[in-house]
């Protein structure tokens, strides 16, 4: 496939798609019922404003968590003023939701009211919040007791002004950013990754004008940007100039995703390439149809197949590597000192690290690759649950660069993922 084939496809593929019909049914429904009680008018779904990642138009398909504000009527304001007027606006949002969605899980976090959808996997965090004349908004904070300002509309105008003068390329940048966390478990939020696009396009104007046929440039480019920059608690927002916290470092899996540009350009043309960018963006990458020397069965299952994926916490696997006679050792440690497993080895894969809130579900993906695992017809790639507490039991067998992923699922959606690779060499 040409590389204008291979972008326009994954492009296609990471459209909201018909999802977007139903976040806009709920969005007007959430609407209906707050103007009922704050405005006395039935069926209206005026004083509403989508932002986060879909009010910038930069999010893709999968994305689970919806922000939107609902706009306060401006005469109630000193009603809600002291320290607890904050907490009794977020009750009053609360309740007015939960008497429309009485079986829905319906909650007052710090900021907003989250209404957690059984079905389609959506939350909406609606957050009331009074309009001020220069288009800011002031919002109720539960922990300090006050009202604080936030300026999406700024962060809205910086994303749509920055499109325009890129040819739409800042938005389709955005979206292969957020295929590439969502594929790789990097614990990055919406803004903070259109901040990063935004500051990509502000020192060059190589991509201006740039067409798919240029995107694999274009993304190489940005994540040799992404690896090179610095660790800080915290960037200015694009737009608003607001703090957008670093949940975790991004720079070592930009790393990765840098060389794997570089492999697929080298083999531009090639079925090679497709299989490399898909490293890269994920399964909304298309493979190119190719025959294989001898026939196996094509096992492998992926996750984007049975649930949304929106990466939004970190998780780090490990694995311990024994086997009589010998010490156990870490599998990372290992791969770090560039040693090969050999077969006949008992492999324990665990959860290291974990921020995700409980309850949650564990799954695993072991994936055998190589000449070997095809002429013996055992590539498996079956999503399977832990078979040892929350972790997964294995046994290396024969030679090839396999991999192991583990998913945390949480409320129907992929929230959390991480990989390792395993690689087996032949027994001496």
């Amino acid at each position: 496939m040409k590389t204008s084939e291979i972008f326009d496809a994954l492009l296609t593929n990471l459209k909201v798609g018909d999802t977007a019909d139903t976040v806009a049914s709920r969005r007007d429904e959430i609407t209906k019922a707050l103007n009922k009680d704050f405005r006395s008018r039935d069926g209206c779904t005026d004083h509403k404003l989508m932002v986060g990642s879909y009010g910038r138009h930069t999010a893709i398909k999968g994305v689970s968590d919806l922000d939107m504000i609902f706009i306060l009527p401006p005469g109630i304001r000193t009603s809600y003023d002291g320290n607890a007027g904050p907490r009794r606006m977020l009750e009053r949002v609360r309740d007015d939701l939960k008497a429309r969605y009485s079986n829905t899980d319906i909650r007052v976090d710090q900021c907003v009211v989250r209404v957690q959808f059984k079905s389609n996997a959506f939350k909406f965090e609606v957050q009331p919040a009074f309009e001020n004349s220069d288009g800011s908004f002031d919002y109720p904070d539960t922990a300090s007791g006050s009202w604080k300002v936030t300026k999406p509309r700024a962060e809205i105008k910086a994303t749509r002004e920055c499109n325009d003068r890129t040819s739409t390329n800042m938005r389709h940048l955005a979206r292969m950013a957020r295929a590439w966390k969502n594929a790789h478990g990097v614990n990055m939020g919406g803004l903070l990754i259109d901040t990063l696009v935004h500051r990509f396009f502000a020192q060059t104007n190589d991509y201006d004008s740039a067409g798919t046929g240029s995107f694999d440039l274009m993304v190489r480019d940005f994540f040799h940007f992404l690896k090179d920059e610095p660790d800080k608690d915290y960037y200015v927002a694009l737009g608003s100039n607001q703090r957008v916290k670093v949940k975790a470092r991004f720079q070592p899996k930009a790393k990765k995703a840098y060389s794997r540009c570089l492999e697929a350009i080298a083999n531009e043309g090639k079925a090679s390439a497709n299989k490399k960018w898909r490293e890269v963006f994920g399964t909304a990458v298309p493979l190119k149809a190719t025959e294989s020397a001898r026939s196996f069965d094509d096992t492998e299952e992926f996750m984007e197949q049975k649930y949304p994926v929106d990466i939004q916490y970190t998780l780090a696997i490990d694995c311990t590597v024994t086997q009589n006679g010998w010490r156990p050792a870490s599998l990372r440690e290992m791969l770090q000192a560039k040693s090969l497993l050999l077969p006949n080895k008992e492999l324990d894969f665990a959860v290291t690290e974990c921020n995700v809130p409980g309850p949650y579900d564990v799954w695993w993906k072991v994936l055998n690759q190589g000449d070997e695992a095809e002429r013996r017809n055992k590539i498996r790639g079956q999503i399977v649950a832990s078979n040892r507490g929350t972790g997964r039991h294995e046994r290396t067998e024969f030679r090839g660069d396999h991999l192991v992923e583990c998913y945390v699922v949480k409320h129907g959606i992929v929230v959390a993922r991480d990989r390792i690779d395993v690689p087996i060499g032949a027994s001496s």
